[in-house]
């Protein structure tokens, strides 16, 4: 009875209350345990171990390629001699293991001579790169429930943008914050007190602001969706805090792991690595989904929520309300619409919205924008495609098992919408359809006996 009354105030006081009503420290309080709860969700169905895994082998395999790309293009600078301070402090929490790792790394990439390699073996370097980086993609789309990933011309002209000026980037703020606090200006300032404390807290804060911009960055850019800032930088905030604290820890454990490098010997070293390689992408996953929860908070729910599966008479409403606001926007010059302005236009959820427009620019009904990022334009023009020939697009999709608007499912969430997907208001232009073509019966052989005879929604009737 214990655990029953326990869950019951729980639920009572963080789920069933007004949140609008409580204190500004309380409504935060009940906001953080609510996050904190569909985090814990997310980890106990699996799906981010998993992916977290995935992306631990994904690395091994592509780090060494990576650094060599990035030592290249620091090379180029004068400053490919920062990669290694770089690594060591990535890897601090391995202490001596950290080291060697570093030292390996450093002479693996050193003996990768790209004048060497040859055009077969160049191609297969940014090959493998542009597979991290793709890979890393899929992870953060899952998360964000997106079912599309960046074209192919996205991908490299993004992907090796991000490889080439990030490194540069990150050395030279590095190095900028070093020079400025070695100025006069500053350590004039320094003799000045409280500005003299202000300052060195900065300087040992310095790291971790560091990582978290660099988080930050990564929640932005890498999912193939709008995220907001103040939704990224929360997540940053809190990956930061968790890759920190997560340091010392393995660091403690680390130093008292002795007894496991008598078991495994030299593979001592490659399995801590490897244990701090998911602690990292894990870290990294929490803050993507706090990220998505922070832009989202229709996800937060005490319970899973499945998302509604649409008929094929709704999915075909939805894609002629789509047409209709995508053809509205564009005739009366507004900002072209993305999936978020889509469903918030037709009160649909947009779990339910994407997949149609993802079939409708398949068809070429729609396309994408390149600006504003993620917006869509008609295709080709309104007055000129029949209605009948976009039913027939949406019901051959149907048929090909190609759309599935309702089909796809959310880390851990379960693609929760809580939203009812209303399909698109029925009133928007054009809801004129093309006479159904019967499909096959369902009812397979009692069908054609007795005098049963097959509806065209494919159910039997008794004759």
């Amino acid at each position: 009875m214990l655990p029953e009354a326990l869950c019951q105030r729980y639920m009572h006081y963080v789920w069933e209350r007004d949140i609008s009503r409580l204190p500004a420290w309380e409504r935060w309080l009940v906001w953080a345990i609510r996050i904190a709860h569909v985090l814990v969700r997310d980890l106990a169905s699996g799906d981010l171990n998993l992916r977290a895994m995935s992306l631990v082998y994904t690395t091994l395999l592509s780090i060494v390629p990576l650094l060599a790309l990035s030592f290249s293009v620091l090379k180029a600078f004068g400053a490919h001699n920062q990669i290694r301070p770089m690594l060591l402090q990535a890897l601090a929490p391995l202490g001596e293991k950290g080291v060697e790792i570093t030292d390996r790394v450093i002479e693996f990439v050193n003996n990768i001579k790209v004048g060497v390699l040859g055009a077969l073996g160049l191609v297969l370097l940014f090959y493998t790169v542009i597979s991290l980086m793709q890979k890393i993609e899929d992870n953060f789309n899952f998360i964000w429930r997106v079912h599309r990933r960046r074209s192919l011309a996205r991908r490299f002209s993004d992907y090796l943008s991000v490889i080439i000026f990030a490194p540069v980037l990150v050395f030279a703020a590095m190095a900028l914050s070093t020079a400025a606090l070695h100025t006069d200006l500053v350590q004039t300032l320094m003799q000045v007190e409280p500005l003299g404390v202000l300052i060195r807290l900065f300087t040992d804060l310095l790291p971790f602001l560091l990582v978290i911009a660099a988080f930050t960055f990564v929640y932005v850019f890498i999912p193939n969706t709008r995220v907001q800032l103040h939704a990224a930088l929360g997540g940053a905030i809190v990956a930061g805090v968790l890759w920190q604290f997560t340091g010392w820890v393995f660091a403690a454990f680390v130093v008292g792991s002795a007894k496991y490098a008598a078991i495994y010997s030299a593979f001592a070293t490659l399995i801590l690595f490897m244990i701090w390689l998911y602690a990292g992408w894990l870290i990294l996953l929490l803050g993507s989904s706090i990220a998505f929860y922070l832009q989202n908070p229709r996800f937060i729910t005490p319970t899973v929520q499945r998302l509604l599966v649409l008929s094929n008479r709704m999915k075909e409403q939805l894609a002629l309300a789509i047409m209709a606001v995508i053809g509205v926007h564009y005739y009366e010059r507004r900002r072209p619409c993305d999936i978020e302005c889509l469903a918030g236009e037709l009160g649909a959820a947009g779990e339910l919205v994407e997949p149609v427009v993802n079939l409708l620019e398949d068809k070429g009904f729609i396309e994408e924008v390149e600006e504003p990022d993620g917006c869509y334009l008609p295709a080709v023009p309104l007055d000129a495609t029949p209605v009948g020939e976009l039913l027939d697009a949406v019901r051959s999709a149907e048929e090909g098992g190609q759309s599935g608007a309702g089909a796809a499912a959310g880390p851990a969430g379960g693609g929760p919408d809580h939203g009812r997907g209303r399909g698109g208001p029925a009133g928007s232009g054009g809801r004129t359809h093309a006479a159904r073509s019967p499909s096959p019966c369902q009812c397979g052989a009692a069908c054609g006996t007795g005098g049963a005879s097959c509806r065209a929604n494919g159910t039997c009737s008794e004759g």
